[in-house]
């Protein structure tokens, strides 16, 4: 099993939702986040001075099982890409164990599709 966290813009979170679900990825978590991007000058808008070093993003964190890893980070690049700086990043770490709390089932049965 691996763990995939994509760091993405939040302009795109609809998007990639949308990708995932067609490569049949129904649950993940996903959280906003702050992060330091490379981008760091003062800028303008509407009259107001802001800084572009902090960024908001949109994190999202998915387990799954070792045969959908790259098709989950096909469906996340594909939509996510913008070709301009700041699009985000892919983690991918290993999973040890994973465990039901409801069941008690441990495994990659726990990551099984049930209704």
């Amino acid at each position: 099993m691996k763990k995939i966290e994509a760091i993405i813009r939040k302009t795109r979170f609809e998007d990639v939702k949308e990708a995932l679900f067609a490569v049949d990825i129904n649950w993940f978590s996903y959280s906003e986040v702050k992060a330091i991007g490379q981008d760091r000058e003062d800028r303008i808008y509407r009259g107001v001075m802001y800084s572009t070093d902090i960024i908001s993003r949109i994190e999202i964190k998915i387990v799954c099982r070792d045969q959908f890893v790259q098709s989950t980070i096909d469906a996340i690049m594909s939509v996510a890409r913008t070709g301009e700086l700041g699009d985000g990043r892919i983690f991918i770490s290993q999973v040890e164990d994973t465990y039901s709390i409801r069941t008690g089932e441990h495994g990659d049965v726990v990551l099984a599709d049930r209704k």
